[in-house]
Parts: C-alpha cells; sequence; structure tokens
C-alpha cells in the first residue's frame, strides 16, 4: 500500500517533495522520485510485495511509461503469465508492474483487466498525456485539481495543498450535501476546486484537457436462473477463491474480526485455507450492550486462530482532530472502530482482510426491511398519521440509545409521507440534516451562494437507474454507487491508513459485486431476514449462537456521552463556533439542537457530531491548528 502524487508544471515541480512527504503515513518504508522537466511523480512505499525491488516509479522497457500507484493486483500472477507469453520484459516482481504493460497492451482499457484495489498514475511519453484511474468500487482514494496550466493530483486532499499552489476554500455545494447524506457526492470535496475522482474511472489529461471515462458498472437486471443451493454453491466458491486471492503478500496477512458475520465468515475461509494460525485482531468496549468481543473470541477459539483483543475505552473527543486528519473531512463514529483496531493490528502485521461489504451487496441493513414495514404502515390513512399517529410518536421517550423505539417509530411515520425512491433518498437524512433543517442551519447569505441545493438527487439518479429494477436491487445499487466509495470504503482507507496498515475488504472486489448484483433479491431479503443467501453460506464456517443473534455494530454509547461528560465541552465549542463567525450556520439553530440534546427533548447525537467536526476540521484546514493544539483546546473545553 502506498501514497502517490503529482504535478505537471513548468516552475512548481518541486512541490513534489512536500506533497509526496504529507502521504509519509500511506508508506513508511521507501520513497521515490521521477522529473522529466514537465511532470514531476512522488511515491510513499508500504512494502507488501517485492521488499526488495518494488519501487516506484516503476517504468517499462523502453522506459517511455512511468506508473505510480497505490494498491494490490490480486490477479497478477495470471496477467503476468500472459504478458511475458506476449513478449513483455517484467523488471520487478511487484504486482503493480503488470499495469504498465496492460497500458502497452490495451492503453485506457486497461483497467478493465485488473482484479484488485488501486488508483494509479502513467505518464505516456509519447504521447505526452497523463493516464489516472480508480479500481471498481473506489476502495483507493485519488484527488486531482488544475489550476491554469498546472495539474495537481494526489492520494490526499492534504498533499496536493502541501503543494502551496492551491489555497484551501471551502466548498458550500459540498458542505450542503455532506451534511444530509453523510458523505460527499460525485467528485466534489469539502475544498473548491479539488475533486475526487470517482469509483470506476479514469482520467487522461493532455494539453490542460481532461477526458473522463467511467469504465464498469454492476448490472442487476441480469439475474440468476439457479436455484438457492446452487447459488448458495457458487457464491461459497467465489468467496473462498476470493479471500486466496486476496492474501497474496510477501509478508504475513491478518484480519478484523469483530464479532459479525462478514469479517467472521472471511476470517473462517482464510484460516481454512492458511498453512498456520492467522492473527486476528478485535476491539471490544466496557459497555456490555455493545461489546461483541465474545462472538469475535468464538471464531478464533473455533479455528485456532492468533487473536489479539484489546478493550478500549474510547476518548472519542481527543481521537477526533487525528481522526480528521487522516480523513481530510469530517470524521464519522463508525470510523472510531476502524482506527482503533487499525492502531492495535499495525503493531503486529503490515496487512488485515476485512469484511466490509457484505451489508451492501446482500442486503444487510434494517432500512432495506423497514421500507416494506412503512408499506404497510401507509395502509392507515395519511390523515391519520399526520396528526394522531405523529402526535403519539411525540410522547414516546427516547432512550437516547442506538435504534431507540422512539427513533424507529418516528422514522416509519415520516417515511410513509414519501414514494419509494424519494422515501429512500429522505432516508439518508433521516438522523443528519433534512432539506428543512439545512434552511434553518445555514444563513441566508450562504445558502445565496449554493447553486445545487438538491442533495435528494444525488441519491435519485442511482436509485431510478435503468441499472437496477427491483425495489431491493435499487437500493443496494444506490449504496454501491454512493455510500459505499465515498464513506464505508474513505472510512476503511483513511483509518487504516493513519497507522499505515493496509486493509483489503474481500466483499467489495468487483467479481463478488457482479456476481451478488445477479443474485435475486428475494435470496439477499427474505421475507424481513436480512442477508439470508449470505447466511446461508457463513452457516458453514460460523457458531450457530453468532449466526442468530440480533445485527449489532460497533457503536459508542455517544448520545448518553454528550448528555453528561461532553456536555460542557459541546457548549463551549458552539459559543466559539466558526461557522457562525463565518456567517455560514445561524447560532440560534445550533443552540436549539443542543438545547434540546441536553435536555432530553430530541436525541440530536447523529447531528451535533457532525457539526463538532466541522469546527475542528475547519481549524485543522484553515486556521493551521495541529492535532496535539487541538488536543488542549479540547482538555480546556472540558475544564471545570
Amino acid at each position: 500500500m502506498c501514497g502517490i502524487a503529482g504535478i505537471v508544471s513548468t516552475v512548481n515541480r518541486a512541490a513534489i517533495k512536500p506533497m509526496t512527504q504529507a502521504l509519509k503515513h500511506r508508506g513508511p518504508d521507501g520513497e521515490g522520485y521521477w522529473d522529466n522537466g514537465m511532470i514531476a511523480l512522488g511515491h510513499r512505499r508500504l512494502s507488501i510485495i517485492d521488499i526488495e525491488g518494488g519501487a516506484q516509479p516503476i517504468s517499462n522497457e523502453s522506459e517511455t511509461l512511468q506508473l505510480i500507484c497505490n494498491g494490490e493486483i490480486y490477479n497478477s500472477p495470471t496477467l503476468r503469465q500472459e504478458l511475458q507469453k506476449q513478449g513483455h520484459v517484467f523488471k520487478t516482481s511487484t504486482d503493480v508492474e503488470v499495469i504498465l504493460h496492460l497500458y502497452e497492451e490495451y492503453g485506457s482499457d486497461c483497467t478493465r483487466y485488473l482484479r484488485g484495489m488501486f488508483a494509479f498514475a502513467i505518464w505516456d511519453e509519447n504521447h505526452s498525456q497523463l493516464f489516472l484511474a480508480r479500481d471498481h468500487m473506489g476502495q483507493k482514494p485519488l484527488f486531482y485539481c488544475q489550476v491554469g496550466k498546472e495539474f495537481l493530483f494526489a492520494s490526499e486532499v492534504k498533499s496536493i495543498l502541501a503543494a502551496g499552489v492551491v489555497k484551501p476554500e471551502l466548498d458550500l455545494e459540498a458542505l450542503w450535501h455532506y451534511i444530509s447524506l453523510r458523505y460527499i457526492p460525485d467528485h466534489l470535496s469539502l475544498f473548491q476546486g479539488i475533486h475526487k475522482i470517482p469509483a470506476a474511472t479514469s482520467i487522461t489529461w493532455k494539453d490542460g484537457l481532461l477526458d473522463v471515462s467511467r469504465y464498469w458498472n454492476p448490472e442487476f437486471t441480469d439475474k440468476l436462473a439457479s436455484d438457492e443451493r446452487e447459488i448458495e454453491e457458487e457464491l461459497d466458491r467465489l468467496m473462498r477463491d476470493t479471500v486466496q486471492m486476496h492474501t497474496l503478500s510477501d509478508v504475513p496477512v491478518g484480519a478484523f474480526v469483530s464479532g459479525g458475520i462478514d469479517s467472521s465468515t472471511v476470517a473462517a475461509m482464510m484460516a481454512i485455507q492458511a498453512d498456520e494460525p492467522i492473527q486476528t485482531f478485535s476491539i471490544g468496549v466496557e459497555e456490555q450492550e455493545f461489546n461483541e468481543l465474545p462472538y469475535a473470541r468464538m471464531v478464533s477459539e473455533k479455528y485456532q486462530m492468533q487473536a489479539h483483543e484489546e478493550v478500549v475505552k474510547a476518548d472519542l473527543i481527543h481521537l477526533i482532530p487525528s481522526m480528521i486528519y487522516h480523513m481530510d473531512e469530517p470524521s464519522d463514529p463508525f470510523g472510531v472502530g476502524v482506527y482503533l483496531v487499525s492502531r492495535m493490528a499495525s503493531k503486529n502485521v503490515k496487512t488485515v482482510l476485512s469484511g466490509d461489504g457484505g451489508d451492501e451487496n446482500f442486503a444487510g441493513y434494517d432500512r432495506y426491511a423497514g421500507q416494506r414495514i412503512v408499506d404497510y404502515y401507509c395502509i392507515l390513512p395519511n390523515w391519520f398519521r399526520k396528526s394522531f399517529m405523529s402526535a403519539v410518536i411525540k410522547r414516546i421517550p427516547d432512550s437516547f440509545g442506538y435504534k431507540s423505539l422512539a427513533q424507529k417509530a418516528a422514522w416509519v411515520n415520516e417515511m410513509s409521507f414519501y414514494g419509494r425512491g424519494d422515501r429512500y433518498a429522505h432516508s439518508m437524512s433521516f438522523l443528519r440534516f433534512t432539506a428543512d433543517a439545512k434552511e434553518q442551519l445555514f444563513t441566508d447569505s450562504a445558502k445565496s451562494s449554493i447553486k445545487d441545493k438538491n442533495s435528494a438527487a444525488k441519491i435519485l439518479e442511482h436509485f431510478d437507474s435503468e441499472n437496477a429494477s427491483e425495489l431491493v436491487d435499487r437500493m443496494l445499487y444506490t449504496d454501491l454507487m454512493t455510500r459505499m466509495p465515498d464513506h464505508l470504503l474513505t472510512l476503511g482507507d483513511r483509518m487504516s491508513m493513519a497507522h499505515s496498515l493496509e486493509s483489503r475488504p474481500v466483499l467489495v472486489d468487483y467479481k463478488i459485486v457482479e456476481y451478488a448484483a445477479r443474485i435475486p433479491s428475494a435470496m439477499k431479503l427474505k421475507g424481513n431476514s436480512l442477508k439470508h443467501i449470505l447466511k446461508k453460506v457463513a452457516a458453514r464456517y460460523l457458531p450457530d449462537e453468532l449466526l442468530n443473534r440480533p445485527k449489532q455494530g460497533f457503536a459508542f454509547p455517544i448520545a448518553a456521552w454528550m448528555r453528561t461528560e461532553l456536555r460542557q465541552f459541546m457548549t463551549r465549542l458552539f459559543d466559539e463556533s466558526r461557522f457562525v463567525q463565518l456567517g455560514i450556520f445561524e447560532e440560534e439553530y445550533i443552540q436549539r439542537l443542543l438545547d434540546e440534546h441536553l435536555t432530553g427533548k430530541v436525541d440530536h447525537n447523529y447531528r451535533l457530531w457532525i457539526l463538532i467536526n466541522l469546527e475542528f476540521w475547519y481549524r485543522i484546514y484553515f486556521e493551521g491548528e495541529s492535532i496535539d493544539s487541538l488536543r488542549e483546546y479540547t482538555d480546556q473545553l472540558m475544564a471545570a
């Protein structure tokens, strides 16, 4: 795993050094540079394959192509053999060198032959052009910026900013969408002029012009005709083969085991294929209702794994500055677990397999079944739901716990007033900032400068796509196109690379995604049974106690903490809100959210978490605050 950076410039190519140094956490084992007078390339390396000879940039035989790559190509052994038969000569044993020779053969179509996670750049000397590409699901990040005749790209935004060519400016449109969707959509970033390359997308830069092309999309309409048993067998085989491919490495490979079905199944398959006990990494919390360690332990004991466990008393507020620095954007509570388990794993291994993607591929979230529940609820007359039921639901006391009854009831009632596509789009913002809430949060002057305010359209463009027809498939396709690359995989990449650890999410391998898309939706969501077909495969490997327990997920009692030990911290932080001072947010509305949460009237913890993170994010990227100084600032706010 690595970090890459580049700059096309006649005067600022020396900036490649600070750009590359900003990515040191992604590649602490070495660095490499190349400069031809027009473009400079930089690379930071985390040595996983061909430890001695795999330094980058790498050139082809004639040195007319230069490659820098962040990622792993799991089918590289097969590709290497095929390319050698065609006469290509390899300089190294590293997996990513196959990209160079594929580009020689197929040009921009080279991405179609790759099975792996990657973000790479190829400078083509003969054509004086730059080719950039990201993997099918967007596991590896890549950002770019064009300023006049200068073009910059890097694995992370902080690397582009380190060049000193671009002054950081807040992108209000990206912010508007982020606080509703929980992710930054499309090509946007929170910084004006700095764009991300979407998943499964390549860009060719030549003479200041960009040619953008998407090379892959999952197809949900071509369904398998096999019976359930045959599909279960094939899914089992495909997953085992994919796990085997993902262990490609010259260093030991470990596994995250959360205690859930997805990561446990991946680790079990890995253990069966391994010649010696694999190392697994699991974390738990002191609050037993949130602790999954006992279930992770069941798996490690069953397969005699070398298990590493840690019970964490997560100091969330002091972790936020570090998480934001590595994210380049606000952090997410889910990311805390990934950050902490990655920190533990990095002390023992350089790479791990994870189970990310099982829910999005096989319908594992409550909201998938919840859409059907809302359909049944809509049998009640509209007027009855709007008046009587709304009044009754408001009287349900909120426990401020995970998935509380009050929260679920309010969700069902509110979703009942929307059609299916709009309902799914609105469900994304329900716990965060809806369109109505944003109208109250943003000042009039801020709103007047935002051209595109339709956050729901970011969901509907995928939900209404011809790639899927059934309701469940429409939701799954939407998540794969949005939340997966822009939220879940972003968190997994940044929080693991914060500790120089390579995380390999097996279940987002594009072959698994394609196969899962072809499985009839009734085999994924069977009645109200989530992940039905995946559970059938998992039952071959996991204890019944783990399979049959309610879905939990790694979580902390954040809502309760905000009303107790974090109470004073939040009050003081929002008294000094930068977004209020900048004229972006309305102080009165933020105070109302805080008051309603502290008095126990409404659980606003998701909204308050976003606002807290934005305050820290602004101080880091616009005021130059360090991680340590923000931790000291936090202590000051919490002091009695």
